[in-house]
């Protein structure tokens, strides 16, 4: 592999081997930053912790939390296949998701640092008989060995956003050297199929989007009916996943609205709760009577919002409210991911930045599921429109739920794709005549 390999590619091999040592350094300060497990530093370096499991064993890897919670459903179908499987990503926040919301015997993993050395102790170890990338977070040492080690590997719910796409394309030799260590990209979309095509991907089939076809987030019980309890007869909005730069524009629809709507309730949840006491500190300057769930505080009778900087709550928070704003979208972030919140009851407003979820945004706009706000007074205008008029709600509730039944099947697509590698993994378990 390495002596066919583009300049770029050979030169990276070679200069992510000399910067091995500089690992302890960049650890070292993403340990400060927060963004590694000080108990699970030796993952980084390709040092497994836990013992890999008889059997088949499939690899999944996504970079972040919407990666991973996109495959839930795919990884219960293998599971009750009896493939045992190994989820890597790169988060704190994805670690954390995937011990709460998946079942134990699913082994997590973070993903180990791109360099040649660490990525050979891991593959080592784990001897995947499969390896599954989620979306298009690719790294070279881990393809390239992957692939050297004969390695099956197949792009799912394979994503080539408008952004990445110009910038492969400057470098065509080296994604398309990357690319074709794969035997298979599942692209989400007919627009993303022809970017992987373009690139130098050898096999692209379309087999839409996984996050289409996933539950929605659950909700501790209890808290649920707590939440209620604290919240009743108050008509609440959600700001989903807000960025910096949305949380001033969310405010003022607040102050402009609450006159006409004295009922109403704003909830703020934050990307990254760790800007939680920073929000609550901006409300409480303007004026606002301001909880902050961190503080283990609930809404009461004189709180105009609440803020919600804990993770993994969203499905609580999407259960008590009839409108949600998916952020991300007001700024040019790309926007967040909408169908959770459809899946359970709430309508939707985005603003005019959702470059990546295109494709989904496009076809609910089209069908009235969801509300794009180009300008702030568009949002302040929509919101309003939605928030005092329940047969909207409602209009637009069911229009996103029939655009979502439409382009929902790419599970049993995405596993249809799949079989010939899963039977291949029953026959080397020794399952092929049972």
């Amino acid at each position: 592999m390495a002596s066919g390999l583009p300049a770029t590619l050979a030169s990276y091999r070679r200069l992510s081997a000399l910067a091995q040592p500089l690992a302890r350094a960049l650890i070292a300060r993403r340990l400060k930053q927060g963004k590694e497990d000080p108990e699970r530093i030796g993952e980084r370096r390709g040092i497994a912790s836990a013992q890999r499991p008889a059997g088949p064993l499939i690899w999944i890897h996504g970079a972040s939390v919407g990666e991973v919670l996109a495959v839930a459903g795919l990884i219960e179908r293998l599971r009750a296949m009896n493939i045992r499987i190994l989820l890597t990503s790169g988060t704190v926040t994805s670690a954390a998701i995937v011990a709460r919301r998946f079942p134990p015997d699913v082994i997590h993993q973070y993903v180990p640092f791109d360099s040649p050395r660490f990525v050979s102790a891991f593959l080592e170890h784990w001897k995947p008989g499969l390896a599954l990338f989620i979306e298009s977070d690719i790294w070279p040492n881990l393809i390239l060995t992957a692939s050297e080690r004969r390695v099956p590997m197949v792009i799912v719910n394979g994503r080539m956003s408008p952004r990445s796409f110009p910038r492969w394309r400057k470098f065509h030799g080296t994604i398309s050297a990357l690319l074709n260590c794969f035997d298979l990209c599942l692209a989400q979309s007919e627009r993303d199929a022809e970017r992987f095509a373009a690139l130098g991907c050898p096999n692209v089939v379309t087999s839409g989007n996984l996050k289409l076809d996933v539950d929605g987030p659950p909700a501790d019980v209890k808290k649920l009916e707590r939440m209620k309890e604290a919240t009743q007869r108050r008509l609440v909005f959600v700001a989903a996943s807000t960025h910096p730069g949305e949380d001033e524009i969310i405010l003022d629809a607040h102050q402009r609205l609450a006159p006409r709507i004295p009922q109403l309730l704003t909830v703020i949840v934050p990307r990254h709760p760790d800007r939680g006491p920073a929000i609550a500190r901006m409300l409480s300057a303007a004026g606002m009577q301001v909880g902050l769930r961190s503080q283990d505080e609930l809404p009461n009778r004189g709180s105009d919002m609440y803020v919600a900087d804990t993770m993994g709550e969203l499905g609580l928070f999407y259960r008590i409210a009839p409108v949600v704003f998916m952020g991300g979208s007001l700024v040019a972030h790309g926007g967040q991911n909408p169908i959770e919140a459809i899946k359970l009851g709430a309508a939707i407003l985005h603003g005019p930045h959702v470059f990546n979820f295109d494709d989904i945004y496009d076809s609910l706009d089209k069908a009235g599921g969801a509300i794009r706000a180009g300008t702030d007074e568009e949002f302040v205008r929509s919101l309003g429109h939605l928030l005092v008029n329940p047969i909207a709600r409602q209009r637009a509730l069911g229009a996103a739920e029939g655009v979502v039944g439409k382009l929902g099947g790419a599970l049993d697509k995405t596993l249809g794709a799949l079989e010939p590698y899963l039977l291949q993994l029953r026959l080397e378990a020794g399952e092929g005549d049972a």
